[in-house]
């Protein structure tokens, strides 16, 4: 047995297809001495029972780019001499109706933007692809020639191997029991931080590194806890059935995709695979799986009962032939069904790449190459804000959060993606302190990093339910009504979500203007609407920055990126603890007044003069509304007139209910984050 280093550039733990391809980039950069460490054999975790699915179209352009590049690496693997058993066998998406029709051809019309060959097909074409498939009850579906299938044994074996030609160390039955660090809690966002420093194995040795990789797959969250990091994903029992030799079923026939069953067919060595993606999931914890390699749960028929009853509707002869294999084993899922991928905020030189929502065979080579360039380059190759792990907030790591979301974001790769769907798991963790107001007052509540946010306000609160559709929806006349308000008279928006950071210290001006675009040393009360810069003229932030002090400043952003942000401002103040930032959000409720009788209305309740004179735009200043006293700062992201108020909490039901009381005379409006995004888009406001 080889003698285990005692230090190494870069250490990565996880020996799936994941942490070979970080492997294989991190050493075709150049990386000299990449370690990559497994508890077991390679692909034992959840790799080895993966069905090998490699499709392209994801749903955003740069995730869609990173699922291509895999099928031409693994292609390319096997010209190269690194056998991966990857094959073009193209895939096929049905459809039983026309909502489902639409959505296959809106995604169609999509990848066509994407430079991705996919083709809309009738019923006789979808037949002539897979001539044992029932197609009575289709409507049409999709063609794309060049997804694929590969082994995803063979190819974590080619990516690893390949490495290892170019140089990185592979060392199997060599469990990890914690990653080290230094340095202090961070949490006051002074700019030092913790950061990790290497690895503690199950036998007690050490390995010191200058960045830690955890690709542990559902082990990851809680290897990374001991850290103090948080990866937010839960594992669910994941089954598929394979059936008996089907004589004559032939070979090389595409990947069946048939959503509306929740089932996806492929043939798997003259053999019938059907896995599953039930939209109710069992979840189970990695505390709960036994201790050792090549897991397989046990069987669950009654679970999947409509899934396979519809499969075989599908293919009639799955009923008729014997099931050789039903296969049950774990894999991991995240809040948001999109895999997690980056630094950890808590930890600094610790990245992981985990929580592939059972996609991870074709995610693993783009996931890999872009997490090797953010190491090595020290920033992201490309916007990759859609899986980048600053997108959660912490609490998202809470087990039973993760645990219940898990239960659905299982079965959403094959649900409906209708506009402004909204997670029904997990719901009511982050609320306003108007919250049970707002309910009252008719509001259908969306999720934004757990908050609960007033997308739109119907007449009743019993009638406060989406009804989803690709076409009009339900609540279009009642946004418009909103949006009419802010427009022509005058609406109260709850924006408590949005992300609030204070930042202070004797160099504080210094450390805001090295990372704000605009100039921020301004006027006391002025605020400054702008971007953050990284060093090479992306934009990292979109953001207010208000000057409340000689030393001190008020941050606001969206709630979407309240991690990203923080963590990017406490990166980038000075190390000598001369600034200091505080995550704020929680302290203030905010309301926004917005519309053209904005003015006459805030009048009616407050002694402040609020004239153009007395309180230009892009100023904030404190007034009185009943018994509080609020920071109300002028700024608009409707395009009128208005103000929002800042509101400490405690105060937040009070300064409402003054408003709500008052505004019966004004006619003024509740309005929710669809009025909001409308009203913006109409003047131009594309951020």
């Amino acid at each position: 047995m080889r003698e285990l280093p005692m230090n190494a550039k870069i250490v990565i733990v996880g020996g799936g297809i994941v942490g070979a391809s970080v492997a294989y980039h991190l050493a075709a950069k150049g990386v000299a001495d990449v370690v990559l460490l497994e508890q077991n054999t390679m692909t034992s975790g959840t790799t080895w029972h993966a069905a090998g699915l490699v499709g392209q179209l994801r749903a955003t352009q740069n995730m869609t780019r990173l699922a291509s590049y895999g099928a031409e690496l693994y292609e390319q693997l096997e010209l190269d001499g690194f056998p991966t058993g990857f094959k073009r066998t193209g895939s096929i998406a049905v459809a039983n109706n026309e909502e489902r029709l639409e959505e296959l051809v809106r995604g169609a019309d999509m990848a066509s933007c994407f430079d991705i060959d996919i083709q809309h097909i009738d019923v006789d074409t979808l037949a002539s692809h897979w001539p044992l498939m029932h197609t009575d009850d289709l409507i049409g579906g999709v063609w794309v020639p060049r997804d694929g299938q590969t082994s995803p044994v063979d190819t974590t074996m080619a990516l690893a191997n390949a490495a290892k030609q170019m140089g990185a160390r592979i060392f199997e039955n060599t469990g990890v029991a914690e990653i080290m660090t230094t340095g202090g809690s961070g949490s006051a966002g002074s700019g030092s931080g913790r950061r990790a420093t290497g690895v503690r194995t199950t036998d007690g040795h050490e390995i010191t590194a200058d960045a830690v990789v955890t690709c542990a797959g559902l082990w990851s969250r809680h290897l990374a806890a001991k850290a103090g990091a948080s990866i937010p994903l839960h594992g669910c029992e994941h089954f598929y059935l394979v059936t008996e030799h089907i004589e004559g079923l032939g070979q090389g026939l595409p990947t069946l995709r048939d959503p509306g069953s929740n089932t996806y067919i492929k043939e798997e060595t003259g053999r019938i695979l059907v896995g599953f993606f039930e939209p109710v999931a069992k979840p189970i914890d990695a505390h709960e799986l036994p201790d050792k390699p090549f897991i397989q749960l046990e069987d669950d028929w009654d679970h999947l009962a409509p899934q396979i009853e519809a499969a075989i509707h599908r293919m009639p002869i799955i009923g008729e032939t014997g099931i050789r294999l039903f296969f049950n084993g774990p894999e991991s899922f995240t809040p948001d069904d999109a895999y997690i991928l980056g630094e950890t905020p808590e930890l600094r030189d610790h990245f992981t790449a985990s929580g592939f929502n059972s996609v991870g065979i074709q995610s693993a080579a783009g996931a890999g190459r872009v997490l090797a360039d953010w190491i090595v380059d020290g920033h992201p190759p490309m916007d990759l804000g859609d899986v980048d792990v600053r997108r959660f907030h912490p609490f998202q790591g809470n087990r039973k959060y993760v645990r219940d979301r898990a239960t659905e974001t299982l079965g959403l790769l094959y649900e409906m993606h209708w506009p402004y769907r909204q997670k029904e798991t997990s719901r009511g963790a982050r609320r306003s302190p108007l919250h049970d107001k707002l309910l009252a007052a008719g509001a259908c509540m969306g999720e934004a990093t757990g908050w609960e946010r007033p997308n739109w306000y119907a007449p009743t609160p019993e009638e406060a339910k989406y009804e989803y559709s690709y076409k009009r929806q339900n609540w279009f006349d009642h946004s418009a009504a909103e949006h009419t308000a802010a427009r022509d008279n005058v609406a109260l928006f709850d924006q408590t979500s949005f992300s609030k950071f204070e930042v202070q210290g004797p160099c504080a001006v210094a450390a805001m203007n090295r990372i704000c675009a605009n100039d921020v040393d301004v006027a006391l009360g002025a605020s400054v609407y702008g971007a953050w810069l990284n060093e090479r003229g992306g934009i990292e932030a979109d953001l207010t920055v208000t000057r409340t002090g000689e030393n001190k400043f008020f941050v606001v952003t969206a709630a979407a990126t309240q991690t990203r942000d923080f963590d990017w401002l406490t990166k980038h103040l000075p190390a000598n603890g001369s600034v200091v930032a505080t995550d704020v959000t929680s302290a203030y409720t905010v309301l926004a007044v917005m519309g053209p009788n904005s003015r006459t209305f805030l009048e009616s309740v407050t002694d402040a003069d609020l004239s153009n004179e007395a309180f230009p735009f892009g100023t904030s200043q404190q007034i009185e509304i009943g018994y509080a006293t609020v920071t109300a700062l002028r700024m608009t992201y409707v395009g009128e007139l208005g103000w929002e108020l800042y509101v400490p909490s405690e105060f937040a039901a009070h300064v409402f209910e003054t408003l709500t009381d008052v505004g019966v005379d004004h006619d003024l409006k509740l309005a929710g984050y669809h009025a909001l995004d409308s009203l913006r888009l109409e003047k131009g406001y594309r951020h």
